[in-house]
């Protein structure tokens, strides 16, 4: 099996359309095509990650953080991030990073993953992304409304929230004629024909957009198609920033600490003084969150967890949420067994192991 095959479907589930605009998620070193060995899953793609690759005889690194972020000028050796990428290259190991896109997606996500493990119910998204979503209006004879909807809800149109296959149908009269070279399916060439049509309305996420129109094309009866695209400033409610959920039942607040400890193993949990006795709604971020805060205070969760929390960032609490700072890595750890769920679920005809090396930079004592 190809390395494109198995990328095919980690962006089918987080698209690299979603990550963030610092960002560079996706196949960072390697070539899609190359025949897959083995698979190593990391969230940071070090020099001691490529040694275990190696030794594991796997030629794909599936890795949560990229390795590059900006632009590389030399590769002379002289920082990790350069020797890391010349090895990889002379080794013939690719490297492939789902970053913040994989932070974005509801479902499936980094934020979802925390969710679980603390038990967390009727999750959502904290701050929902927009222009991420288009609208897309096209007009159909009555007789083929059917097919045309079918064709497109099946390319991935018509979700909203919960809800699958919406769309919107109003009837009009359309009126056409074609030239000399025209095809017509209805009426006459050269002469104006009257046609009772539906205009029909989908909303779909821009990144469905080319197999979307590919779909329609194809099952529109008419010669020549016609459509609207349209951008729409909705948020997408399935895409973006953390995540917030409640607990089955509410829980002390030192008795929750205590269970995030160990809910997440971490060593050290840094938390602002409690200003109510007890938790039941619950903020996540993994990595850096701080910028959520705001969001975790609108969604009046009890707690904000995240991690890479400075000092005077802390005040801003200011007595109307408790922030808890898991650490960036602790928060992030599980990514390594979503990454495995997702491709162990759908592949078995290649080896899939998580990495024994731990990457975070940071000790406690």
């Amino acid at each position: 099996m190809k390395i494109g095959q198995l990328l095919n479907y980690l962006e089918a589930i987080a698209p690299l359309s979603y990550q963030e605009s610092y960002d560079n998620a996706g196949l960072i070193v390697g070539d899609r095509s190359t025949e897959i060995t083995g698979v190593l899953i990391c969230l940071d793609s070090l020099e001691s990650i490529l040694e275990e690759a190696e030794q594991e005889g796997c030629n794909l690194i599936i890795a949560h953080h990229p390795i590059v972020f900006g632009g590389l000028k030399r590769f002379n050796g002289r920082s990790y991030v350069e020797r890391v990428v010349m090895k990889a290259i002379q080794k013939g190991i690719a490297i492939y990073a789902a970053h913040t896109n994989l932070d974005n997606v509801y479902v499936s996500g980094v934020n979802a993953k925390i969710a679980e493990r603390l038990g967390l119910e009727n999750t959502r998204i904290l701050a929902p992304k927009s222009g991420l979503l288009r609208k897309l209006y096209t007009f159909v004879p009555k007789n083929h409304l059917g097919t045309v909807r079918d064709a497109v809800f099946k390319a991935g149109a018509g979700h909203i929230g919960n809800y699958s296959e919406c769309s919107f149908a109003s009837e009009g009269e359309g009126t056409f004629r074609g030239n000399a070279q025209s095809n017509p399916v209805v009426g006459q060439r050269g002469e104006r024909h009257v046609e009772a049509e539906f205009k029909i309305e989908f909303i779909f996420p821009a990144h469905l957009q080319g197999q979307i129109i590919a779909n329609l094309l194809q099952a529109h009866p008419y010669e020549e198609v016609a459509y609207d695209v349209v951008n729409l400033a909705n948020s997408y409610q399935r895409v973006g920033s953390g995540m917030v959920g409640e607990l089955a039942a509410e829980m002390p607040v030192q008795e929750f600490l205590q269970f995030l400890k160990t809910r997440m193993q971490t060593a050290c949990v840094r938390y602002t003084k409690a200003h109510k006795e007890t938790i039941k709604r619950v903020a996540v971020c993994g990595g850096a969150g701080s910028f959520l805060l705001k969001s975790a205070i609108r969604a009046k969760a009890d707690i904000f967890i995240t991690g890479d929390y400075k000092y005077h960032q802390f005040f801003d609490a200011d007595s109307r949420i408790i922030i808890a700072d898991i650490g960036h890595y602790e928060s992030e750890q599980f990514t390594i067994e979503l990454f495995y769920e997702l491709i162990t679920q759908k592949f078995t005809n290649f080896k899939v192991l998580k990495t024994k090396v731990n990457t975070n930079p940071i000790n406690y004592l």
